[in-house]
């Protein structure tokens, strides 16, 4: 059924859109979180495994909210990986080691591309697609994820 909430159905099928490329970067951070969870190694092995845990639960919960952001709007959110691999930003691939550190770099780095391309469309959701909601969501996604990355970047210091 067609959403009616004073947005025009072509503003809301690209604030759908542009969602569902946010969905596919958070499930692509997920998985790669998941992969640091259950590979890391090292004599910090325990707090790091622990930690892993903690984002990727955040980022669980995060996937959730954007999906349901999605369907709010009246669209149907992605929901297959080859979906996910064809809207994201991300790149599966991170070449590197089985350590924390790498793993955190890794991690960092996508945080930071995906805390850019938030920042890069947060205006245009309230101003071109007159979707406030969505632009007030973006914020605080945002902020979560600065959250997250500062989490990150402390453990290289």
């Amino acid at each position: 059924m067609e959403a009616k909430i004073g947005i025009s159905a072509e503003h809301l099928a690209e604030v759908a859109h542009s969602l569902s490329k946010i969905l596919a970067d958070e499930f692509v951070l997920y998985t790669k979180t998941r992969k640091a969870h259950w590979n890391v190694e090292g004599p910090d092995f325990y707090n790091k495994h622990k930690f892993f845990e903690e984002q990727y639960n955040q980022l669980a919960d995060i996937i959730d909210d954007v999906a349901e952001r999605i369907r709010k709007l009246g669209h149907y959110a992605p929901a297959t990986l080859k979906q996910y691999l064809e809207l994201t930003h991300l790149t599966e691939d991170d070449r590197g080691k089985n350590d924390a550190t790498s793993y955190i770099k890794t991690l960092l780095s996508d945080h930071e591309s995906i805390l850019i391309h938030l920042r890069e469309n947060i205006n245009n959701y309230a101003t071109a697609l007159k979707d406030a909601g969505t632009s007030d969501y973006i914020t605080a996604l945002m902020e979560t994820h600065e959250t997250m990355a500062w989490m990150l970047r402390a453990h290289l210091s």
